[in-house]
């Protein structure tokens, strides 16, 4: 267990500042002595006495983290005294109706109608530093758009459109997802099942593909957790794995990640994850596709390829033609998936056309240019868990209660019936039977269904049995008759997956789901690449590249 912070409860505005000091302190820890005038700039950026802010690079050095430099000030300190919520409500209403106008009124006029406003409702007026720090804590992009207009805003605080250049490894890293241009089967009857999703990450500098994810269901905040899971992760056990012999280097912390705007990459335990581990996360401004450019290129590189794969469905059903997608299917996802870490270390050794040569050799060369190597995360399993979903619970003296199913541990006796207190409960869609429970303290500690001969179920299996309850006008808290209808229904989907394609669609979910989570927990072995290959070698027309 490490000790940290729980970084979703932390003030907006404690954070914001933890998250500027960690970019400029990570500069100063990095180095064995910086020089005095580095050192006395970072104070004067930071506003810190130089013993406070050698206080904070010893903090830093220990735990590498954004929330290391909370310690003296998460939160408001025990004994101070908050304005009143009457006070609050009025300089939000000025700043909202008054100070964010086209007008641009200053601090000193903002503080005169605050006053103004104390004064009617006989309330006692705040000083001018704390209008100036409630100023200070808004959105910069948000200020500058009601008071110069959108157009101002986004001159002054949005990336500049056009190409640009990235020298060093992990600089910056673009993520996006794609419908995979190819049916899939399932493992059991290899039936035709869908197409899956891929999330793919590249490398802007190299052009390396930094990592990815396969998977049957459509993109969400964990697949993106997962994918980005995989690109800060060594690559070299997981080939081993795979049977693959290749050099895939890229690994650990990016400095920047660009997404677009879809809802998976807004949540908040990826925006917190993301700063808890000093990564900017970058949204692509809407109405600029070419700020991923190298992505969709990449994505376009990978479908090409995929095109040629038994049971493809090609860029569009005239592109398809007479071609029958669904009875040329042979591959199973896993094999989709080995097939493109086949395919991915090929594309790395070959010659890119922008770089001139193989993004392999590009990778060595932009890490070169680094000024330091990449970081790793301070706690690899904490570090995956920060990116799950998460929400706040009580403890309840019989447990905590997650979609109406109940978790207990002995350790939960420390909270248990304090109605004052919620904890933050992570958890992973692909298994709920354990939750991951942070204390008051940071502490981490997993917590398993409070009846232990309860089955490993996915959250889709949960809402799918509500919803059969919900029809049948059943109590939905009934926790052993949920458990007795999903049960029901694995019976059912197992005995129709022979038969219907959408029975082992969602048999072939769950399995993976489950069988996904288990693989933190112990790594199974996979068969060898003589024997995958002889599965595909099985269908006419699909041939297997020996990989040296």
């Amino acid at each position: 267990m490490v000790d940290r912070l729980d970084i979703n409860a932390v003030d907006d505005a404690a954070w914001d500042q933890a998250v500027a000091r960690e970019a400029v302190i990570r500069r100063l820890a990095c180095k064995v002595s910086p020089n005095r005038s580095e050192f006395l700039q970072a104070c004067r950026d930071l506003g810190l006495k130089r013993s406070r802010l050698y206080e904070l690079i010893s903090a830093y050095k220990a735990r590498p983290l954004a929330s290391s430099l909370l310690a003296a000030q998460a939160g408001t300190p025990r004994g101070s005294r908050r304005l009143p919520d009457e006070i609050e409500a009025v300089i939000s209403k000025a700043i909202e109706d008054f100070y964010k106008s086209l007008q641009k009124p200053s601090i000193n006029a903002l503080q005169k109608e605050v006053r103004r406003r104390c004064s009617q409702r006989g309330l006692r007026a705040p000083c001018w530093t704390t209008l100036r720090d409630r100023v200070a804590a808004i959105d910069p992009r948000e200020l500058t758009a009601a008071r110069e207009g959108a157009k101002a805003s986004r001159q002054r605080h949005h990336p500049v459109p056009g190409r640009y250049q990235v020298a060093r490894a992990y600089e910056v890293v673009q993520i996006d997802h794609t419908l995979v241009d190819v049916m899939v089967v399932d493992r059991i009857h290899r039936k035709p099942l869908q197409r899956p999703w891929l999330t793919l990450a590249i490398d802007v500098a190299s052009r390396m593909v930094a990592g990815f994810y396969l998977t049957l269901e459509p993109p969400s905040a964990l697949s993106v957790a997962l994918a980005i899971q995989h690109l800060v992760q060594p690559k070299l056990d997981w080939l081993e794995s795979l049977g693959i012999d290749a050099d895939w280097p890229a690994e650990g912390l990016p400095a920047s990640i660009h997404v677009d705007n879809a809802k998976e990459f807004r949540s908040k335990a990826m925006k917190r994850g993301a700063e808890e581990y000093g990564i900017s996360l970058q949204y692509r401004p809407i109405g600029a596709p070419h700020y991923g450019g190298h992505i969709e290129r990449l994505i376009g590189t990978m479908m090409g390829a995929v095109h040629l794969l038994p049971g493809s469905t090609f860029r569009s059903i005239e592109d398809r033609g007479d071609y029958n997608s669904l009875a040329q299917s042979v591959m199973t996802l896993d094999e989709l998936e080995h097939w493109l870490a086949l395919e991915i270390t090929r594309y790395h050794a070959e010659r890119h056309r922008s770089l001139g040569i193989p993004p392999v050799a590009a990778w060595g060369e932009a890490y070169g240019r680094r000024e330091a190597p990449l970081r790793r995360p301070f706690d690899p399993e904490g570090f995956r868990i920060d990116f799950l979903p998460s929400a706040k619970r009580m403890v309840r003296r019989d447990g905590i209660h997650l979609f109406g199913l109940r978790y207990w541990d002995d350790v939960l006796s420390l909270w248990a019936g304090r109605r004052d207190r919620q904890l933050r409960v992570s958890y992973d869609p692909r298994d709920l039977s354990t939750i991951f429970v942070r204390s008051p303290e940071g502490q981490r500690y997993p917590v398993r269904f409070a009846d232990l001969r309860h089955p490993s179920i996915t959250l889709a299996e949960h809402r799918r049995a509500q919803a059969i309850l919900r029809d049948r006008g059943r109590a939905l808290e009934d926790e052993d008759l949920l458990f007795a209808v999903i049960e029901e229904q694995r019976s059912l989907v197992d005995a129709a997956s022979s038969r219907t394609r959408e029975a082992r669609r969602f048999s072939e979910r769950r399995d993976r789901a489950l069988d996904g989570v288990g693989a933190y927990e112990a790594e199974d072995a996979d068969p060898g690449p003589q024997e995958d290959q002889a599965v595909f070698k099985n269908h006419p027309g699909f041939e297997v590249e020996e990989w040296s």
